[in-house]
């Protein structure tokens, strides 16, 4: 992509769950929610937000997205000090759907788009690790599918799963935010011997299990004691669905994250969809916690970008993709 043609660039991102039950800053699925981002060299900074759930979160300079992109011009050699973003995201924010890690990823990708791509796909992935600290969030969006990663703090590994063909997922999304600090705030520091082999064993099958599509190993794979014990006072009624919900069709459930939305794994085969959802969300009515329940399903591609969008479309595309 040669640099003058990428007059403007717009990135679409899916959500992502992480851990899966077990696999604690390991494992992550994208899902199909998605941030859209424009981005286009200004002469003075400014960041327009299409949509709502932008309260409190700034416009100028001290916006993540412009951080993270000159974070890449950085790492690319390049100066691009002002720009003109525009944001439109329908993933809700710190319910565990990994909304950082998406405006993470929307604005590496973008940034590196804006400049010719300088930076591969890997070195991306890497950059915006280092900024989330774990892999599975941002390496789901980027990628899209299923990841399973390791971080060693400089460079992470990975290999991407292609997601079971009937896997599809129903989040359960309560009406408060809990922030990521919060809940590792409860987390041990310390695990007994028969807990991590717990989580190491759950977590490999896991692995196996969604690679090779043995989704009857799911309700067992996805078993934690690592996070999920501990998070549970957290949010009223995750143990009851998390213990009972393959009674009503699930094939696992787990939280999404640091939560508070709770994940069920289902078979799109299945008849028991709507007990299901009507399980989960008597559950939390019992709890007095109003929850929306939304059916999502793997998204495959990840970061998909476009370039040299005519400057006078600038946003107005956003919107159109939105509302078409």
């Amino acid at each position: 992509m040669n640099n003058e043609h990428a007059g403007s660039v717009r990135v679409k991102v899916p959500a992502s769950t992480a851990n899966l039950g077990p696999g604690f800053d390991t494992l992550g699925m994208s899902l199909s929610l998605y941030i859209w981002v424009e981005m286009r060299r200004a002469e003075q900074t400014i960041v327009h937000f299409a949509g709502e759930g932008f309260e409190g979160i700034p416009a100028d300079k001290e916006n993540l997205i412009y951080k993270v992109a000159q974070l890449v011009f950085e790492a690319a050699g390049v100066e691009v000090p002002e720009l003109e973003i525009g944001m439109r995201s329908d993933i809700p924010l710190t319910r565990g759907l990994g909304s950082s890690a998406s405006a993470i990823i929307a604005g590496i990708v973008a940034a590196n788009a804006l400049i010719g791509s300088p930076l591969s796909k890997d070195q991306l992935f890497d950059l915006a690790t280092g900024l989330e600290r774990h892999p599975d969030n941002v390496g789901a969006s980027l990628f899209g599918g299923i990841i399973a990663a390791a971080w060693d703090g400089t460079h992470a590994d990975y290999v991407r799963i292609e997601p079971p063909e009937n896997l599809k997922v129903l989040a359960l999304i309560p009406e408060f935010e809990l922030a990521t600090s919060a809940a590792r705030a409860v987390l041990p520091q310390q695990l007994s011997l028969p807990d991590a082999v717990h989580n190491i064993s759950r977590s490999s099958l896991l692995t196996a299990a969604l690679a090779s599509g043995r989704l009857d190993l799911l309700a067992s794979a996805m078993r934690d004691r690592l996070h999920q014990p501990y998070r549970a006072a957290l949010v009223p009624g995750m143990t009851t669905i998390l213990e009972r919900a393959v009674e009503y069709g699930a094939l696992g459930a787990a939280l999404s994250g640091a939560g508070p939305t709770l994940l069920a794994l289902v078979d799109r085969r299945s008849e028991n969809q709507s007990d299901l959802e009507n399980f989960m969300q008597h559950v939390m009515q019992e709890n007095g916690i109003q929850a929306r329940a939304l059916w999502l399903e793997p998204d495959l591609e990840g970061a998909v970008c476009e370039s040299g969008i005519h400057p006078d479309l600038f946003l107005e595309r956003i919107k159109g993709e939105i509302s078409s």
